[in-house]
């Protein structure tokens, strides 16, 4: 009989990126186990086709707010316990998602070391993991606790997506990505126009979710909140190259391309940067390739993006442009 696995990592984008390599290895160890995922609804469509997992167990974590809240979450909890794992692999590490591994019924819960809001005090099992280590690494080493090793390299599999309804990909463009929900990690307006003035006449497809406006120049596609997670992947794997902000759609972005580069104000690009060998970061003014990131110096402090350090990226997506075939 086959086991059953319980894999519970909800949230954010960048972090159920970042977790599948661990589940690939999961699967390649336990190829009869039979896994389900719990995932929020809004990042449900990142695991549409991944041959890794057979089930997606959604948490509503929205509608467990309000008055209504515990008609809404009663039956939830009975459908988790009629899961009846055996395992339950915890990769969020906080009280809610130790929680609902109890709640499963799973006779072993494994979490991490650096686990948070007491949710330890569920395990059975705890992964010794380094806190100042890439994330990937972190949850691949939850996932080597439960017997699974690394192959050659890592596999994140994420959907192809889908296209943008009178989305043309030719000619080629370049994905600007230039909003975070982190303070002070966004760039602003005047970066935006920026990059389409010295991309020009090439396109600049403009992507994320905003509140703020701008005036589009001729060269630009202003696609802010006009886009689902799917149609974000399918721009971000049909780019000639991506620029972004440390995001999770940077982190979809290093999964499924090497023509990108993420800017890192205030963060640590060794710790939060792509986790792709040949992709390249902007920190304090410089341009490093992520292979470069060990050997260099001063990278946790930083300053803004500013205008003038626009010239040097735009440089690497206009070589990137120029190396596309002609269609």
């Amino acid at each position: 009989m086959s086991s059953k696995i319980l894999i519970i990592k909800p949230s954010s984008l960048g972090d159920i990126v970042h977790t599948l390599p661990a589940v690939a290895a999961i699967r390649d160890a336990n190829p009869d186990a039979d896994i389900t995922w719990v995932i929020n609804p809004e990042w449900a469509p990142l695991l549409r086709g991944n041959r890794d997992i057979n089930h997606v167990h959604i948490f509503p974590r929205g509608d467990f707010h309000g008055f209504r809240a515990p008609a809404r979450l009663l039956p939830w909890i009975r459908e988790t316990r009629r899961l009846q794992s055996d395992v339950a692999m915890d990769f969020q590490g906080l009280f809610r998602s130790a929680l609902i591994a109890r709640i499963s019924g799973a006779n072993k819960i494994l979490g991490m070391s650096d686990a948070r809001e007491g949710s330890r005090f569920f395990y059975t099992e705890v992964a010794r993991v380094n806190r100042q280590e890439h994330a990937v690494i972190r949850y691949f080493k939850l996932a080597e606790s439960f017997g699974a090793s690394a192959g050659e390299e890592l596999r994140f599999p994420v959907p192809t997506g889908d296209q943008p309804p009178r989305f043309d990909a030719y000619p080629g463009f370049v994905l600007l990505h230039p909003y975070a929900r982190g303070r002070n990690k966004s760039i602003g307006n005047n970066v935006i126009l920026e990059f389409c003035r010295a991309l020009a006449p090439s396109r600049v497809v403009v992507v994320g979710k905003s509140p703020r406006r701008f005036s589009a120049p001729e060269n630009c596609v202003d696609l802010t909140n006009q886009t689902s997670l799917l149609q974000l992947v399918w721009l971000l794997r049909t780019a000639a190259f991506v620029i972004s902000v440390d995001s999770g759609p940077m982190h979809v972005a290093a999964a499924v391309t090497t023509n990108l580069v993420s800017i890192h104000t205030w963060t640590d690009p060794r710790r939060v940067g792509p986790y792709n060998v040949a992709a390249s970061v902007w920190k304090n003014g410089k341009l490093f390739r992520v292979g470069e990131l060990e050997s260099a110096m001063d990278l946790r402090k930083g300053r803004k993006f500013l205008k003038q350090d626009v010239a040097p990226v735009a440089d690497l997506a206009l070589r990137a442009l120029a190396q596309q075939p002609v269609v």
